[in-house]
């Protein structure tokens, strides 16, 4: 049996052609897909049934492909969702993932391109989900919950800060580097031209080190990133 025998997969994407072509090509190859033209049907198919995968454009009428992403991950925390968009700046990526999104694909695209992303997104899922827990210092990490706490007060984590403090947390004391961090949690391949990881790390020390008794993640010069109690 492949991987695309019997995935669902919703296609919120309003331009009609582009649809089309993205329907065809992934019917073709097995996949069953549903499309929605607008961000506000997107948000009611996604609720009301379960799909393998979800991509989404994100200039949409009716709501963007942000505010579609947000609203189906308060409810669905799982599912694969793939940003499909002309919107390619840095702060439009940040905004993506920051929202939910586990990867972004910008037009104009390579079908094959969009296929290899499809695929790398359900082999992900189909890794059992992480029952694992993880301390260090007074940082604790429940990935079952969801929940991360330190010094026992709740911290709020974005998906991809989360998925981000537990590649770091899974491998506390090794220093990672940042085409390991990219693979880990992008699931792509490092682009020494993106700042991507610094602008996340950041994110991450706002939240884990800042106000805290001790700083937990370290920069390596030219290295990495280690998460580690200081010696």
């Amino acid at each position: 049996m492949g991987l695309s025998d019997s995935m669902k997969i919703l296609l919120v994407e309003d331009e009609q052609k582009v649809s089309a072509f993205i329907k065809k090509g992934l019917e073709e190859q097995g996949y069953t897909v549903e499309v929605a033209y607008d961000g506000l049907m997107g948000i009611k198919l996604a609720l009301e049934n379960e799909y393998d995968v979800l991509i989404l454009d994100v200039i949409l009428p009716g709501r963007n492909g942000y505010e579609v992403c947000a609203e189906i991950r308060t409810l669905k925390k799982e599912v694969p969702i793939l940003m499909l968009t002309a919107l390619g700046t840095m702060q439009d990526k940040i905004k993506g993932f920051d929202t939910g999104a586990d990867d972004y694909l910008l037009k104009p695209f390579h079908f094959e391109e969009l296929l290899a992303r499809i695929k790398s997104l359900a082999r992900r899922r189909m890794i059992a989900p992480s029952f694992a827990q993880y301390k260090i210092a007074d940082l604790e990490m429940d990935c079952y919950k969801k929940s991360v706490k330190r010094n026992g007060k709740d911290i709020l984590l974005t998906s991809k800060e989360f998925t981000l403090l537990e590649v770091l947390m899974a491998n506390k004391g090794r220093v990672l580097s940042r085409a390991y961090i990219a693979e880990s949690v992008w699931g792509i391949d490092f682009n020494r031209g993106t700042n991507l990881i610094d602008v996340y790390i950041n994110y991450l020390r706002k939240k884990i080190d800042k106000n805290s008794s001790g700083q937990l993640i370290h920069t390596i010069i030219g290295m990495g990133y280690v998460i580690k109690e200081e010696a």
